[in-house]
């Protein structure tokens, strides 16, 4: 065999793929085309169903009463669908869904003011429920392509102060009664203490005593020998920790809350040294969105009053004694409560779902700090037979979970909460107090409605800058390198469908951003088509015959576009990595782009190329446009 006819073989089997290539590259067209399917649906309006307390849960049971509302108003809902979290009834039109609204807050919420149930406008995708089954989903839309709702919330810092300070000085009691030291009360003016003393001696050790527990504290020794004091206040830098702490726990609350509620990608971020701002994509009731931000929870451990007017005053057989409270539990049977917190959830440092290792019914397990544990170890060693009862404030409203007989002294720091709880309710209170109490109150300082119209707006003028980048760089390499130039089109398009699917499989948030970053994607992609199309002309310039050019066009070039990619690649990370809100919707779309244009400007790239040329054994010419030869140039040159 001559070493010219074996370079044409070795050619020639390198210009074709093996059946796997070819199923691998089938395979990701069906898939991509699959999860990119959902994105042309749009969106429906409908009606969201949420629980309103931390008690209620939904069920099969909700769903029959919001069907019959919605029966007896003579409406037709297009879809119920039903999660743990929401239950959501789709319509075809904005008239129907008002009335709907309407309809299924009078059934569920006949109580205005004690409302079980948050009934909101939504809008939902209009994916068939075969595709859904099958995992398909559009991707989701920021609050500028979508529409929606954006808050930002002012943080009161005093009154975080002052919280802090009226726990510090409850501790300061505990701290002093443990090392006998008597005092004549303290009293709050503003975010600072003073602690009144009768002697020169007791100011000395109460002094020393508050310095060595408390460092944060400024201990100033004040008064006369006839009123003598210890001023207390926050140092400064314990003032500004105590702010930050609020704030990222009140993000934390928020961040929470709205998670259960299902709203979809919502954007709660920091802004300032005490501003939140809040964007909820696709709520359309602003009322409903402020009942969603108000929506946070705290847990309260006290002392049932087990006095004979306390207990009368259970039975209904008289008033409830001074210094006590009247509380129902969630069978309704009241509980008379003393006003004496004995523990709050600040104390908690986790809370999980479980089951009671005797009776094995569902409970709630919580893990109490060190300063927690103490304190809950002394209350249950000196009240054995008494009840203890676990509060859980929603709204200013109080509800006593449970009220068990202490049978033992509790240390360790591990409480359980149980007694007629489902598994469900469970998760459900262990996730609200995980979630946390806002650390300081917060007020909407700036609201603004985003319509739905202005959204789509928006996506028409994305859609359109990412349609015309398409033609426009089809028409070139159309014209520049005619076949070849046809192949990269089409690979152009296999990776704006992937991108598509992959960002829809990920349920990543398109914004504004994004889109600028999917037509960046397309030009950025192109580069890789072109640079081995060039390759190739290169190749056969010097003389190669057409199956050698593709495949050295195809070998060479993979190096260059390998590391163009990976650096651009690193910068994309970086900002993926550092970067927040539209920044970070960008970077997605970014690396996401670079990795599906790899694929397709390469291995897609050079299946087609292999499908249509590879086979040809006597290929004489390829059609990628004009091919200047060096040595005929070099002859009219001399």
């Amino acid at each position: 065999m001559s070493a010219r006819y074996a370079f044409w073989v070795v050619s020639e089997t390198m210009n074709r793929y093996p059946l796997w290539k070819y199923v691998v590259i089938v395979f990701a067209l069906l898939i991509g085309a699959l999860y990119t399917l959902p994105n042309f649906y749009g969106e429906a309006p409908a009606v969201q169903v949420s629980p309103g307390k931390a008690t209620v849960r939904l069920s099969s049971e909700t769903v029959t009463r919001v069907e019959l509302a919605l029966q007896e108003a003579g409406l037709q809902a297009d879809r119920v669908q039903f999660d743990t979290n929401s239950i959501k009834t789709r319509f075809t039109n904005t008239d129907d869904q008002l009335r709907a609204r309407d309809a299924v807050e009078e059934a569920l919420n006949p109580d205005a003011n004690n409302p079980s149930y948050v009934v909101a406008l939504n809008l939902v995708p209009r994916t068939p429920a075969w595709l859904n089954s099958l995992g398909g989903a559009p991707m989701y839309l920021g609050l500028d392509l979508r529409g929606g709702v954006h808050f930002m919330l002012q943080v009161d810092m005093a009154a975080a102060l002052t919280q802090k300070i009226d726990s510090i000085a409850g501790d300061i009691r505990t701290t002093l009664r443990d090392q006998s030291i008597r005092h004549s009360g303290i009293d709050r003016q503003n975010q600072s203490l003073i602690l009144r003393v009768r002697d020169q001696a007791t100011q000395d050790a109460a002094q020393l005593a508050i310095r060595t527990a408390f460092p944060e504290l400024a201990v100033i020794p004040a008064g006369v020998p006839t009123d003598l004091r210890l001023d207390l206040s926050l140092l400064p830098a314990a003032a500004t920790a105590v702010q930050a702490a609020a704030l990222k726990q009140n993000i934390t609350t928020l961040h929470n809350r709205i998670n259960e509620l299902g709203v979809a990608e919502p954007v709660i971020q920091q802004q300032g040294l005490d501003r939140i701002v809040v964007q909820l994509p696709g709520v359309q009731d602003t009322a409903k969105a402020k009942d969603i931000l108000g929506r946070t929870a705290t847990l309260e451990v006290r002392l049932v009053d087990e006095s004979a007017e306390g207990r009368a005053a259970e039975r209904g057989q008289g008033n409830v004694p001074f210094g006590s409270e009247r509380f129902l539990e969630r069978d309704g049977r009241t509980v008379i409560v003393k006003r004496q917190v004995v523990l709050t959830g600040d104390n908690l440092d986790d809370a999980q779902p479980g089951f009671d290792s005797q009776s094995q019914e569902p409970a709630v397990h919580l893990n109490l700090d060190a300063k927690g544990s103490r304190i809950f170890k002394d209350v249950t060693r000196e009240n054995i037979g008494k009840r203890m009862a676990i509060v859980l404030f929603e709204k200013g409203k109080g509800e006593v979970v449970t009220a068990p007989v202490i049978r033992s002294e509790i240390g360790g720091g591990r409480v359980q909460i149980s007694g007629r709880m489902t598994t469900q309710e469970a998760a459900d209170v262990a996730l609200l107090l995980r979630a946390g109490s806002l650390a300081a109150p917060m007020e909407i300082i700036e609201e603004r409605t985003i319509g739905p119209s202005l959204g789509a707006e928006n996506i028409a003028k994305g859609f359109d800058s990412v349609t015309w980048g398409f033609l426009v760089i089809i028409l070139f390499m159309c014209a520049y390198y005619a076949v070849f130039g046809m192949f990269s089109s089409v690979a152009l398009a296999v990776n704006l469908l992937l991108l598509v699917a992959i960002l829809s499989l990920l349920q990543a948030t398109l914004t504004l951003p994004g889109m600028a970053a999917m037509a960046l994607a397309l030009g950025m992609a192109i580069d890789a088509n072109v640079l081995i199309n060039e390759r190739i002309r290169e190749e056969l310039r010097a003389g190669a015959a057409p199956q050698a050019a593709i495949n050295a066009g195809y070998d060479r070039a993979w190096g260059t576009i390998f590391d163009s990619n990976i650096t651009t690649l690193i910068a994309g990370i970086a900002l993926l990595a550092f970067g927040s809100g539209p920044v970070r919707g960008f970077a997605v779309v970014h690396c996401v782009g670079i990795l599906t244009s790899m694929f397709s400007a390469v291995m897609f790239s050079r299946g087609i190329v292999n499908f249509w040329y590879g086979r040809q054994k006597k290929l004489k010419k390829l059609s990628i446009g004009t091919v200047w030869n060096a040595k005929v140039t070099k002859d009219a040159d001399a």
